[in-house]
């Protein structure tokens, strides 16, 4: 989110809707830590008299060092108990080994959802030897919680949106790592030898790999939480990495093992309807991190990134991966974040990798307040629940939550949204985005009927339209991609193939 030079109190009137007013800190009001004196990242972000503030660690509740389950559960338990006014401990499920899937909320209203404020999560660990996500974010609770009465900027934040941070998804892969393994893929799988970040739907090609517990956890929780905006780190490169990470073109190869090995290393980018903001969002983490946005390769035989971001299909397409899976079921704007050339350093260079990485993770998750946010109501003033929503020309469409509401991450431009609720007439409601603050809009629905009488369910609209796939059944003829030929087009250059892919996922992440 773009900080203005001057508090903004926004009011936008629409022919469609009501705008609210919303009020954002001033520069000369926040101010960001840092640990060192980066002033070209800082520029509005600011301390007493106007110079960069350090970082200064509450060494006595967390050490730069890392934290294995047990001790993560006791600082997450301790914390909760000592602000009990900022933060909430809860599980989204269990790990193959009966470890907790611990996530921690952050936020002005830990326990209750904040009407008209959105949710935003990170996840940490997805494989378990990237362990340096896992500790950046038990400091970004820390540094949140003890920053709340101090900053202006954090106390803006938390006041207005819900921040959920899941620290370790593969709690067990963990576990089996060992610290100072910079390469490899030991306890990057789960203990069944699943990689997660391959386990999830996709939509351009069928996936049938066998669900598993920590990915069942996930897909629930962001079933039941609307989130808007969503940061997954991992480790093996430096980089963000932002939607498809798989492509269409995949289909083509559908019995060719050659074709999918050479499509897995020359790759054009998969785009999204919406890839201005994906490529707007990896850039608020690379140019706010101290060195991402060089995009300078981290070993000489690894790919270098222009400004350190990439579509994730031109780095290598990947099948089953989360950040489509948030971003094409649920609407979630979901950007890996490659956060260490290491997956595994040593804990000695763990506060370094906090001092690059700190201001990114918060200007990154302050811009769930970009674009346009509102609701969806009956003429009564109802909210409408699970009204189908998508802006005209951006065929990925997202929906309202049971209290009616909507955010959608937009660049400054004039839209179209059109929306769509059973048993009320379809809307087009024309409005616009500025830079400066979101566009707050309220949108009324009017009940639909027959000349007759009746009230009736208006038809769906196609599946095209609404871009909400369903998970294809395994085994239906068509239904898959590279992976659905017959066993004949298998055999020696299938298992050349998936060498390559476990190689690559190995060196990348």
């Amino acid at each position: 989110m773009l900080i203005p030079k001057q508090a903004v109190l926004a009011a936008v009137t629409l022919c469609a809707g009501i705008a609210f007013a919303i009020q954002v800190p001033t520069s000369d009001q926040i101010s960001l830590s840092t640990g060192n004196d980066r002033s070209d990242v800082l520029s509005g972000f600011t301390g007493v008299g106007n110079e960069p503030r350090a970082y200064r660690p509450d060494t006595s509740s967390l050490d730069f060092v890392y934290h294995n389950h047990d001790d993560m559960t006791r600082y997450l338990r301790a914390t909760t108990a000592r602000y009990p006014n900022l933060t909430a401990l809860y599980s989204i499920g269990k790990s193959v080994q009966g470890r907790e899937l611990w996530v921690m909320v952050v936020s002005a209203s830990p326990y209750e959802h904040m009407l008209g404020k959105p949710d935003v999560k990170y996840i940490g660990n997805i494989h378990g030897n990237e362990a340096v996500g896992r500790e950046l974010l038990l400091h970004m609770i820390q540094y949140l919680i003890t920053s709340y009465t101090t900053d202006p900027y954090i106390k803006w934040l938390l006041d207005n949106t819900r921040i959920h941070i899941l620290p370790s998804l593969n709690p067990d892969g963990y576990a089996a790592s060992k610290e100072g393994t910079c390469d490899g893929g030991q306890g990057r799988y789960n203990s069944r030898g699943f990689d997660l970040n391959r386990n999830f739907p996709d939509y351009f090609k069928q996936n049938n790999k066998r669900s598993q517990p920590e990915t069942e956890a996930v897909k629930e929780w962001i079933n039941k939480i609307q989130f808007v905006l969503s940061g997954s780190l991992h480790g093996g490169a430096l980089v963000a990495s932002y939607p498809y990470d798989n492509t269409p073109n995949a289909k083509i190869c559908r019995s060719s093992s050659t074709c999918a090995v050479f499509n897995s290393y020359v790759s054009a980018p998969s785009l999204t309807p919406d890839d201005d903001v994906f490529k707007h969002l990896s850039l608020t983490y690379a140019n706010n991190h101290a060195k991402m946005s060089r995009g300078v390769a981290c070993k000489s035989a690894s790919p270098s990134f222009e400004n350190g971001i990439t579509n994730g299909a031109a780095w290598y397409p990947l099948t089953g991966g989360m950040q489509d899976y948030n971003y094409i079921w649920h609407g979630c704007m979901e950007v890996t974040l490659e956060v260490s050339c290491c997956k595994f350093p040593p804990a000695y260079e763990l506060r370094k990798y906090w001092d690059d990485n700190q201001l990114s993770m918060i200007k990154f998750l302050a811009e769930a307040h970009r674009g346009v946010q509102g609701f969806v109501m009956d003429p009564n003033g109802g909210p409408i629940e699970r009204a189908q929503l998508k802006i005209k020309g951006r065929d990925v469409g997202f929906s309202t939550t049971k209290y009616g509401e909507f955010w959608r991450i937009l660049m400054p431009g004039v839209y179209k949204l059109e929306v769509f609720a059973d048993g009320f007439v379809p809307r087009d409601v024309d409005f616009m985005v500025v830079e400066q603050h979101p566009t707050l809009l309220n949108v009324t629905m009017q009940p639909s009927k027959r000349n007759d009488g009746p009230y009736y369910r208006p038809v769906q609209q196609p599946a095209q339209s609404q871009y909400r796939p369903q998970i294809a059944a395994p085994g239906l003829p068509g239904s898959g991609g590279i992976n659905s030929g017959s066993p004949a087009d298998e055999g020696i250059l299938s298992t050349l193939s998936n060498g390559f892919n476990s190689l690559v996922n190995n060196i990348f992440g």
